[in-house]
């Protein structure tokens, strides 16, 4: 088989879980795959069944400035081109937000959102200057339920999920049509993935050890280690699907499981329902004289 003119995947964070699911699926429909991880030798399996010419396996920690850079030019040269890249790497930090060091905060912060950021910039400037503008160019950045709606507990999990959802929803507006690319989020719900063994977690404040606390709550609930509802290997085939759909027709998010889909669903409607019923204390900040109507209608476009 030739794959001369097969696309080409770039994917980080594919040791466990979705990015392994994904790798593997994308590799048996025939197309190449540059799969980054921290340690390439937990894929060599990989290569007794795929050619050089397929698939390309590289040591990236998103957080790396120079590991990047040598990904994206390792990726130049070995296949010559470009088609999807997949934000993937990530973990959770688990424990009451007074409870976690501000030290483990902030590389959460780094490896959920300013890795990605580094990734999806290199991405479309490689995208620009190597990819023929008429070709359809993809973006997925995963996120997560929790980076729409924020639970007890992860507080500096969603607050990174939340930073990628922003900074992708304006980098999707910036890009000009005429390029062809498309950044998309990803919000997958509860999947039976390795996220939750990877958990890194930390005892409860004395302050908050209360039954009635809502993060003791929310840790009874954790501890019941209820698997999640969602297939990695559907995932992994949903995310070949969207990417055949022309970039112009893709949603800025787009979630993966009914229980993400419930959970972005029920936070929107909330928020309009607020919206609406606090709407006099919006409006009475207005300069004397302002036009509500036509701010609300000048708004309108910017969604």
């Amino acid at each position: 088989m030739t794959f001369e003119n097969t696309r080409v995947w770039f994917i980080t964070g594919t040791s466990s879980g979705f990015g392994k699911c994904f790798v593997e699926a994308i590799l048996a429909s025939g197309e190449r795959v540059v799969a980054t991880l921290r340690k390439p030798e937990v894929l060599a399996y990989l290569k007794d069944k795929y050619t050089p010419e397929q698939l390309l396996i590289l040591q990236l920690d998103v957080v790396n400035d120079g590991q990047i850079e040598a990904a994206f030019a390792a990726t130049k040269e070995h296949f010559g081109r470009l088609d999807v890249v997949v934000n993937n790497a990530g973990y959770g930090l688990f424990g009451e937000a007074e409870g976690v060091p501000l030290d483990e905060a902030r590389e959460q912060v780094e490896v959920l959102f300013w890795g990605p950021v580094k990734i999806t910039l290199k991405a479309v400037k490689f995208f620009r200057e190597n990819s023929p503008a008429d070709r359809n160019k993809y973006i997925f950045n995963v996120s997560s339920a929790g980076g729409y709606n924020a639970v007890p507990c992860l507080a500096f999990y969603s607050a990174g999920k939340f930073a990628l959802e922003g900074f992708t929803e304006s980098l999707s507006k910036e890009l000009l049509p005429s390029w062809n690319i498309k950044a998309s989020i990803i919000q997958p719900g509860g999947f039976d993935t390795r996220w939750k063994g990877d958990l890194r977690q930390h005892p409860q404040p004395p302050a908050y050890a209360t039954p009635d606390a809502p993060t003791s709550q929310w840790r009874a609930f954790h501890e019941t280690g209820v698997a999640g509802t969602g297939s990695p290997e559907k995932a992994a085939a949903a995310l070949i699907k969207l990417s055949h759909v022309p970039v112009k027709e893709l949603p800025t998010r787009i979630q993966f499981g009914s229980d993400a889909w419930a959970i972005v669903k029920g936070r929107a409607e909330a928020t309009v329902r607020d919206a609406v019923k606090w709407g006099e204390i919006s409006h009475s900040t207005n300069n004397d004289g302002a036009d509500k109507e036509t701010i609300i209608q000048s708004m309108a476009s910017l969604v």
